[in-house]
């Protein structure tokens, strides 16, 4: 008897937890696909979009004093002594060059000749069943076993069958459930679940 009230409530629990209403702009997707990435990650030729937290090398020939590096900032803009701050979140590194440009030419450089070059891509983060969750580098080539890895490996609890990855993707975020080959992207959050039995 005690046994099936306890069935019953948990029953109870999971239905209230069903109707529970999510806040924020997140949508929910059944796989890697749902990003509009390919399974393993970027699809072939598709650039790599400036977030904040990515260090940028700005190099402006014949302008030594201006080129160096800078770190595009919480709002999403990087500043440069001379022009201020110029807005790089949502940017490929050419439009951003491309933007920067026409910045030098409104009365600051005649002729304005510039790269852009990602020095350090943006942390991503992980929590959940890891060893030492938490915020680190990114490194090329990441998939979610090897950001696993760098946290320390699994903690007893967790599920290794996959995780869930939350990504920016065109200003909404998104979330997905991905095997534990997928591929990280700069300021991904990866969640290690933890299992039942």
């Amino acid at each position: 008897m005690r046994l099936g009230r306890l069935f019953c409530l948990l029953l109870i629990a999971l239905a209230i937890g069903g109707c529970a209403r999510r806040t924020g702009p997140v949508a929910y997707a059944q796989g890697p696909a749902a990003y509009g990435y390919a399974a393993q990650g970027v699809a072939a030729g598709e650039p790599y979009i400036l977030d904040s937290g990515d260090k940028l090398r700005i190099t402006v020939f014949g302008q030594e004093g201006l080129t160096n590096s800078y770190q595009v900032d919480a709002a999403g803009n990087i500043t440069i002594s001379l022009i201020g701050p110029v807005a790089a979140r949502g940017l490929t590194t050419m439009q951003l060059a491309a933007a920067l440009t026409e910045r030098f030419k409104q009365g600051y450089i005649r002729n304005p000749h510039l790269s852009v070059e990602i020095e350090t891509y943006r942390p991503f983060f992980i929590l959940g069943e890891v060893t030492a969750p938490g915020q680190y580098p990114f490194v090329a080539n990441m998939t979610v076993e090897t950001a696993v890895a760098i946290a320390g490996g699994y903690s007893p609890r967790a599920q290794k069958s996959g995780a869930q990855v939350t990504r920016n993707w065109s200003g909404q975020m998104m979330r997905s459930n991905v095997p534990p080959n997928y591929q990280v992207r700069p300021g991904d959050t990866i969640t290690i679940g933890e299992r039942w039995f």
